[in-house]
């Protein structure tokens, strides 16, 4: 058994922040491409309700694609665009 299943499964159950400090959710599983052996999402749960309330309505959780992921460590950080995610359904529900 190679090393890089064993890094990947260590990804679920981690907590995830903005670059901001800001909580995002705890990945529970993965999204990968398996032709092209590469992780290409990250799903989560237990999700900042504040943040991803607009997004998330209705749904056990969120993928993040992985290309947003700028560290790994005792957390998961991942760029600030998903902070962005709701500000976005703020500035519709103002110009509506």
């Amino acid at each position: 058994m190679s090393a890089e299943p064993q890094e990947i499964t260590t990804l679920v159950g981690r907590e995830v922040y903005s670059n901001n400090g800001v909580f995002v959710g705890e990945v529970e599983d993965l999204r990968l491409d398996l032709d092209e052996q590469v992780v290409t999402g990250l799903a989560l749960t237990e999700l900042n309700g504040e943040l991803l309330a607009e997004r998330a309505a209705g749904s056990a959780g969120v993928i993040l694609p992985y290309r947003w992921v700028r560290a790994v460590g005792d957390v998961v950080l991942v760029n600030d665009t998903v902070e962005r995610l709701g500000d976005a359904d703020e500035e519709e529900e103002a110009v509506a």
